[in-house]
């Protein structure tokens, strides 16, 4: 996996609440997507995922960071002072996402789907 989830900041509140991502190697962000699901047991998730946001295409490169805020809002980036980028994301939603510290955030890498039109 090239990103990782550092932490869901301010959970519970729909105006701050967000994820934190880093950048691991040089990817898309076109292969990731995030959902939230809750624990089974101490260390087993669920597989009922609740919320669920896909990346859309972008390039990005080792040591960026990634803020995914579950608000509606506009996309921007912004040039930090090391050289590297933050690319800020708005999931959209009109409500938080995580509401309690038995929630969990799960990060997929997916590079090949196939897709079916309901007719």
């Amino acid at each position: 996996m090239k990103l990782k989830i550092d932490s869901v900041v301010d959970y519970g509140t729909h105006d701050s609440e967000r994820v934190l991502l880093t950048v691991l190697e040089d990817c898309n962000l076109k292969n990731y997507q995030i959902a939230d699901t809750t624990y089974n047991g101490e260390h087993s998730i669920s597989n009922k995922l609740r919320h669920f946001y896909w990346f859309a295409p972008k390039d990005v490169k080792a040591g960026d960071k990634i803020i995914l805020h579950t608000k509606r809002g506009r996309n921007s980036s912004t040039e930090l002072a090391n050289g590297k980028t933050q690319y800020t994301y708005y999931w959209g939603l009109g409500n938080f996402v995580w509401n309690n510290d038995g929630d969990a955030a799960v990060l997929f890498e997916v590079n090949n789907w196939n897709t079916t039109r309901v007719v």
